[in-house]
């Protein structure tokens, strides 16, 4: 596997500050088991890829601007997000996707390796109920070549995030 400055000190794939940020919650034993890949992961559809799992199994991390008010929604990867449905539910009189430096500037991380938790700052989280249709799901552990493993109901939990329905729906 190719190695870069952003693994951290114990040789896991995961960014510092996310591993960092897993010990701090108890975590510490995922740290372990974050799988880096050679390749990037930035889409769900090249971690489904390298990982072998289900598209819908990859938790997108995906910022959005809610008022201009940063807002994380975590989602399957096999949806995309309603940001009518987002607005609705936080109120907003307008959401729209947020720009490469609010992402960076609130998370921490660059895009494509935006974890669910152990960000910059504080947000409001809104998870998916999507996510809650499989055992394990797999999200990016803070670089777009690495991803973690975890259960959906603790990885929400941790990122202290509201179950709320705000998929797209197909016709």
């Amino acid at each position: 596997m190719t190695t870069t400055a952003a693994t951290d000190a114990e040789g896991s794939g995961a960014h510092p500050r996310f591993a960092e940020a897993l010990r701090e919650l108890g975590l510490g034993d995922l740290v372990g088991r974050v799988r880096r890949f050679p390749d990037a992961t930035r889409t769900a559809e090249e971690a489904a890829a390298a990982i072998g799992c289900e598209l819908s199994q990859i938790c997108k991390s995906l910022i959005f601007a809610a008022d201009q008010v940063p807002v994380l929604v975590l989602m399957d990867g096999a949806s995309r997000v309603d940001l009518e449905l987002v607005r609705k539910e936080l109120g907003a009189d307008k959401v729209t996707r947020a720009k490469v430096d609010v992402v960076r500037e609130t998370t921490g991380y660059a895009i494509g390796g935006v974890p669910p938790f152990g960000h910059r700052t504080r947000t409001r989280v809104l998870a998916d109920r999507s996510l809650l249709e499989h055992d394990v799901v797999w999200a990016a552990a803070g670089t777009p070549y690495s991803v973690f493993p975890m259960a959906p109901e603790d990885l929400v939990a941790h990122a202290d995030g509201t179950l709320v329905d705000v998929r797209e729906r197909t016709a």
